[in-house]
């Protein structure tokens, strides 16, 4: 039984594996058919909706511009209003030629100086001023007169928005709205219950924290938008409409009579401390200079470039920090260990030879490193007691003082590093030899190289002192200068 069984089943399937030729050359020629006449009925249009079937043709609408677009049409806001909600439709990038002048150095505003805003409000500047014909000064005529930052610049609702929008905003705790649409609190005011009871969402315009008189600006014929760029080309104005100092620079930064009352001093926009420095501390976070300024941007590496930019204009540092504020750490008494690792008492000497790190950046060799050295004996002052059992600092005399000149004596190493000379000798160690013979008991060994003689006067006429250390002033060798 099983065997008979087995032998049907192969039999099926040898007769599944076999095909008769016919069959093969319909499938051909059916697959030639499609392949011709398929693309045309596929591209064949779907049938139309139903007469009335509004539904039905507003989602096709929606689906081709969804399909079109790449995206979902953009949401409404509460009342069905798009327009207003952000800078540029469907809140796409403002160009860069309608962005306030110094964008591009910097393409967000300061927090620290313009905090964050919570706009509440929906508003088509476009709109008022191409198709309305408004201009700045209709809604925010009170800049025209402002001194100060902490004036009102918006407009009052009952006095300039009722003039055109149906409702009465006389006393905002009953605002009154009308029947057109316009009028509806949901027109303007965004949020999911706008207008109900009565309420609106809050609008929070902190003020800046900076001195700015619109009055002066608009005096001097500057337009709204040399600060502001093209307000009237956007939608809704936000915080990136706002003033960067790069763009103030164009005014603030000239140089001679061109700058005329636009001075470039920090404090005549910033806010200043009692002191005279810079208020730099805010809710947001710390005011920081921006990378364009001096190279001053405090990034990471800022501790490695500040020497730089210090170095350069110091008085610029000080226009934010006080001299302690430097020596906390350049005094000592916070030691960076990204300056000084631990154990650099014992490494100081090489680095000190090589004068890197830069010792007199930070200390006063005459006395932070002398005083330090006498205390432990290195220094020629120091204390018979203190100094080393059959130990020297520097190579013998027969090859560090009374040998010829090589580049092992001590006149190579003071040409080449002074500075660690006189990290352990006073001045009065060289003229021990250096000295007019008897002056000072000095051996008259002359420190000068050749051709000196000819440009000593010059040197004697701009400062005199180093002169006189070694000569005394009716020195023969001083009066030949004079």
């Amino acid at each position: 039984m099983d065997a008979r069984q087995d032998g049907r089943r192969r039999a099926r399937r040898d007769e599944a594996r076999f095909v008769p030729g016919w069959v093969a050359i319909v499938a051909c020629l059916g697959a030639l058919a499609l392949a011709i006449v398929g693309p045309e009925a596929a591209a064949q249009p779907k049938p139309p909706a139903a007469a009335g079937d509004d539904g039905a043709e507003a989602a096709e609408d929606d689906a081709e511009e969804g399909d079109a677009e790449g995206e979902a049409p953009a949401k409404a806001a509460r009342g069905g209003y798009t327009s207003g909600l952000h800078p540029m439709p469907d809140d796409a990038e403002v160009p860069l030629a309608w962005m306030p002048p110094g964008t591009s150095a910097t393409p967000v505003p300061s927090d620290e100086i313009y905090p964050p805003q919570t706009l509440t409000i929906r508003f088509n500047h476009k709109k008022h001023v191409k198709g309305l014909k408004q201009t700045c000064k209709s809604c925010h005529g009170a800049a025209y007169t402002s001194g100060a930052v902490t004036d009102r610049l918006l407009p009052k609702p009952s006095e300039t928005c009722d003039n055109c929008h149906d409702v009465d905003h006389s006393d905002l705790t009953q605002v009154k709205a009308g029947t057109n649409e316009n009028g509806q609190c949901a027109y303007c005011h965004i949020g999911e219950n706008a207008g109900s009871d009565g309420k609106v969402a809050p609008l929070v315009l902190p003020h800046a924290n900076l001195r700015f008189p619109h009055a002066k600006h608009v005096s001097r014929n500057i337009k709204c938008s040399q600060c502001h760029g093209r307000v009237d080309q956007i939608e809704l104005a936000t915080r990136d409409q706002l003033p960067r100092m790069a763009g103030c620079f164009t005014c603030h930064n000239m140089s001679g009579a061109a700058q005329g009352e636009a001075k470039s001093d920090c404090d005549v926009c910033h806010l200043t401390r009692p002191d005279g420095r810079l208020v730099t501390a805010f809710a947001t976070g710390d005011l920081l200079p921006p990378a364009w300024l001096h190279s001053a941007g405090h990034t990471p590496d800022w501790l490695e470039r500040h020497k730089q930019i210090a170095a350069n204009d110091s008085a610029f540092c000080g226009s934010c920090h006080s001299a302690n504020y430097c020596t906390d750490c350049h005094d000592g008494k916070i030691r960076p260990r990204n300056v000084h690792p631990n154990d650099f008492l014992s490494m100081h000497p090489q680095a000190a030879r090589q004068d890197n790190p830069r010792c007199v950046s930070c200390h006063q060799e005459q006395t932070f490193c002398a005083d330090c050295h006498r205390r432990t004996g290195v220094a020629r002052e120091a204390p018979s007691a203190a100094r080393p059992a059959g130990r020297r600092f520097h190579p013998p005399p027969a090859e560090w003082t009374t040998a010829p000149r090589s580049a092992k004596h001590h006149a190579w190493e003071a040409e080449r590093n002074l500075n660690a000379c006189v990290s352990c000798h006073t001045e009065r160690d060289c003229a021990t030899c250096h000295a007019t013979r008897g002056a000072s008991g000095g051996q008259g060994l002359n420190p000068h190289p050749l051709g000196f003689e000819s440009k000593c006067k010059t040197a004697f006429s701009r400062n005199p002192r180093p002169c006189l250390v070694c000569h005394q002033s009716s020195d023969r060798f001083v009066q030949r200068c004079q």
